[in-house]
């Protein structure tokens, strides 16, 4: 006698790819996320090893979709540069975010100070930063943090002769500073600030703009730029 088996189907595990939230909690936290996320994706655009993405869910279990995060900008090395709907570890080479920035508010500080803090340890994410747009509860507004040994510890802060307030990246090898109060990034070695997509088409048109009335001042001396 042939004993029969039944076959029972397995549903596949979900995750999703959003929660419906908004992507940020007001005008201020989405502009930073936005300018955050251009321009260090345009910064590391030649290195097809490294991702930048931002308001993405990172899975970090799998089988179990409630393991999930979503940080505000994030930066992973050695993972292809691609785009994803969703970041799973387990498709990675169990590869963690390197570098975390939250836009926080006092909204979302009880999560970014507490639960998320304790996840992005948890995973291994060697720097946590922080930025406060509106200036809630983060004194001074930016803030980082550095992973030695399983436990977060603050990033040094540097005060700029102009009064800028500014720190370190060792994992992106950039500075994050506080220029009138907004969060710009730098390159550490040149100093040279980095610029959105949309920020350096009005430096060539202001470049250009200057060019010519330069070149019309020349003109009007009776000397011709283009001998020059």
């Amino acid at each position: 006698m042939t004993a029969s088996v039944e076959y029972i189907p397995v549903t596949p595990i979900e995750y999703p790819e959003e929660d419906g939230k908004p992507m940020a909690e007001g005008d201020s936290q989405r502009k930073y996320l936005v300018y955050a996320t251009d321009v260090l994706e345009i910064y590391f655009q030649n290195r097809p090893n490294v991702y930048v993405s931002g308001n993405l869910f990172v899975y970090y279990e799998e089988g179990n979709p409630e393991s999930v995060v979503a940080p505000d900008v994030f930066v992973v090395f050695d993972v292809d540069n691609k785009e994803r709907r969703s970041y799973k570890t387990w498709e990675e080479q169990d590869k963690t975010p390197d570098f975390v920035l939250e836009i926080t508010s006092k909204s979302t500080r009880s999560k970014d100070q507490g639960a998320k803090k304790g996840i992005y340890a948890f995973l291994g994410v060697r720097e946590y930063f922080q930025y406060d747009p509106t200036g809630d509860y983060l004194t001074p507004q930016l803030q980082g943090l550095r992973l030695v040994e399983g436990n977060y510890f603050p990033v040094a802060t540097n005060t700029l002769i102009d009064g800028t307030v500014s720190l370190t990246s060792e994992v992106l090898g950039l500075e994050l500073r506080l220029d009138a109060g907004k969060l710009r990034f730098y390159e550490s070695v040149t100093g040279q600030k980095l610029l959105t997509h949309e920020e350096e088409v009005a430096a060539r048109q202001a470049a250009e703009e200057k060019a010519q009335r330069l070149a019309a001042k020349l003109r009007e001396l009776n000397i011709d730029p283009d001998t020059l």
